[in-house]
């Protein structure tokens, strides 16, 4: 028996989980397909949240529950454009939800920032996740590094540098991850805010995490420190601005003759990067000393400083990367869209079709986020329902048929609760949550292994 609807959502992680769950809660009578390019759901909460933050993978229990329940169709390891184009998705579906992300760095175009030496913060955090389609290796040779960027992820770059490797032996971090790590000769993770400290980022906890990493001191600099009227005016207006300039507040109180530890992460605020030094490798970043003008935005001052380091990390936001057939935002890395409904460059709407997640309004926000947007795209979905063009082939079995043929296997639910259970019971004698099974063969080869 067919569903009066058929809905296939792009892109397996907390976005295209969350539409398909209010789209399946809606009312209507839908069958939903969720599909993913990868061979396991979830998406940036396994790939790209770091492995000493298992509090923010607990959201991945959430998700579990709204797939395990069955109502929802997943279809791992198809790469929509790749494997079957958008035009021949639309034979088995009468909508379709694009929730594919942001997953590339965004660029900064300074002189020297594709230097030898010169990294992209999302590839670095990819490799240390465990993402099975980025290389094992991982070049860390720099005693003194740079992280350009005043968010979480700076901060999560910064730690996973400075952090000795044994201190994340109980996570879920990949065997060759950990070794790499353990070779590090890292000594100072120098971070890079063009702004104040008031319009950092970072969030709360997680800048007071990094003064509880073991063998690490931080280091605030009290120069670095300036509050205009807009920087107060967001003091007094936000508690969570409020907290994380108490906390930086708190560490220039620091005496720096009591700190011993072996590796430092320096904060320093009110630096713009200018120019990534180095002939042919990184041997330094230029940065220029800038102020607040009142209004929480910086201007420069001509005022230079180099700083010698070997490795240069950047860390100023994740960017969408384009689909086939479909149109899109260079500028925004977006899917150009009107509250979830995607539009062409005419800005004529494309009937049946939705983004919802950082595709649809760029990489921001945190989880909370993600759902409201995701309901806001599903209610526009409902609302257009009734007058969609229905697809030729509803069978839901048309689609595996047509899968099978093209020679692409997906993989099911099925087969996640199998990996799943086969990297808990890897992580199990070692006191560990999970041990993450990276090589994307080996992956399938479990998956498949129920059959």
């Amino acid at each position: 028996m067919t569903s009066d609807l058929r809905v296939a959502v792009v892109g397996a992680g907390p976005a295209g989980i969350y539409a398909s769950d209010i789209l399946a809660k809606s009312g209507l009578d839908v069958s939903i397909d969720l599909i993913e390019r990868l061979p396991v759901p979830f998406g940036l909460v396994r790939y790209g949240v770091a492995p000493d933050h298992p509090r923010i993978k607990q959201i991945i229990l959430a998700l579990h529950k709204i797939l395990e329940r069955g109502d929802i169709r997943l279809l791992c390891n198809v790469d929509v454009g790749g494997d079957v184009t958008i035009a021949e998705l639309r034979r088995f579906y009468d909508a379709v939800v694009f929730a594919t992300g942001a997953i590339k760095d965004a660029a900064l175009p300074i002189p020297g920032i594709d230097l030898p030496g010169s990294f992209g913060a999302a590839d670095f955090v990819s490799w240390y996740d465990g993402h099975p389609d980025v290389p094992r290796e991982w070049p860390l040779e720099a005693e003194r590094v740079a992280v350009i960027g005043a968010g979480n992820v700076a901060l999560d770059v910064a730690r996973i540098l400075s952090k000795h490797a044994d201190d994340l032996l109980p996570t879920e971090i990949p065997d060759h991850v950990y070794a790499t790590l353990k070779g590090s000769p890292v000594t100072d993770v120098h971070v890079f805010a063009r702004r104040g400290p008031a319009q950092a980022k970072f969030s709360p906890l997680e800048l007071r995490e990094l003064g509880h990493v073991p063998d690490v001191d931080v280091v605030v600099y009290p120069e670095d420190f300036e509050f205009d009227e807009g920087s107060m005016a967001a003091i007094h207006s936000s508690n969570q601005v409020k907290q994380v300039v108490k906390t930086l507040t708190d560490w220039t109180l620091e005496d720096p003759e009591e700190m011993t530890a072996s590796r430092r992460i320096h904060l320093h605020f009110l630096h713009r990067p200018v120019a990534v030094l180095g002939e042919d490798r990184v041997t330094g970043l230029r940065t220029e000393r800038t102020v607040l003008t009142g209004d929480g935005s910086v201007a420069g001052t001509g005022q230079m400083h180099d700083w010698p380091v070997e490795a240069v990390y950047r860390a100023v936001g994740y960017f969408g990367s384009p689909l086939p057939d479909l149109p899109f935002d260079d500028v925004a890395g977006v899917i150009p869209n009107r509250e979830g409904r995607v539009v062409d460059a005419t800005g004529e709407t494309l009937p049946g079709v939705y983004a919802t997640g950082w595709i649809k309004r760029g990489p921001v926000g945190l989880i909370g986020h993600t759902k409201s947007d995701a309901s806001e795209t599903i209610r526009h979905l409902v609302a257009d329902a009734p007058g969609l063009p229905r697809a030729p082939e509803r069978d839901p079995g048309a689609v595996e048929a047509f899968l099978a043929e093209r020679g692409v296997e997906p993989v099911t639910w099925e087969g996640w609760t199998l990996l799943d259970a086969y990297e808990r019971e890897l992580g199990a004698p070692h006191g560990r949550e999970r041990i993450k099974v990276v090589p994307r063969e080996e992956m399938l080869a479990i998956m498949r292994a129920g059959r």
